[in-house]
């Protein structure tokens, strides 16, 4: 069985899209592969594929030939090994919402504590009105 490393094509007409598989050479292009190695868009900027340099090399060494875009592909991958993917401009956004349920205990707690603290406030205050009540009675 000859094998080949090719490129699949997949997306919408005017978006094409591509995956590099491993296949067998009589396969139709869309048809059925035997592993998927990468990645390939040509539209897309900057590092447009992702390859695992490992399992073509496996491959390769079985026998599979690649197909010259994927032999193209491979070869700028090998030169620059880690392609770093331009990521987007980090925008500031706002927090995160909480949970419902971290919510709904936070909401359940602050009541509580508020209510706590007028209680020992009020308890102190109390206790020598009552002791000077209590001194009154007894003169």
């Amino acid at each position: 069985m000859a094998v080949a490393i090719r490129l699949r094509r997949e997306g919408t007409r005017n978006r094409a899209f591509y995956r590099i598989v491993v296949a067998d050479s009589r396969a139709r292009r869309e048809g059925r592969f035997i592993e998927m190695i990468g990645t390939y868009d040509p539209h897309g900027k900057g590092v447009n594929y992702k390859v695992d340099i490992a399992k073509a090399d496996d491959w390769i060494s079985k026998g599979a030939q690649p197909s010259d875009t994927v032999r193209s592909l491979l070869k700028r991958a090998r030169k620059d090994p880690a392609p770093v993917e331009e990521a987007p401009p980090k925008e500031e956004a706002a927090p995160a919402p909480k949970p419902v349920a971290a919510a709904k205990e936070e909401s359940k707690k602050e009541p509580a504590a508020p209510a706590a603290e007028a209680k020992l406030e009020a308890a102190p205050e109390e206790a020598p009105a009552k002791e000077a009540a209590s001194e009154e009675k007894t003169d």
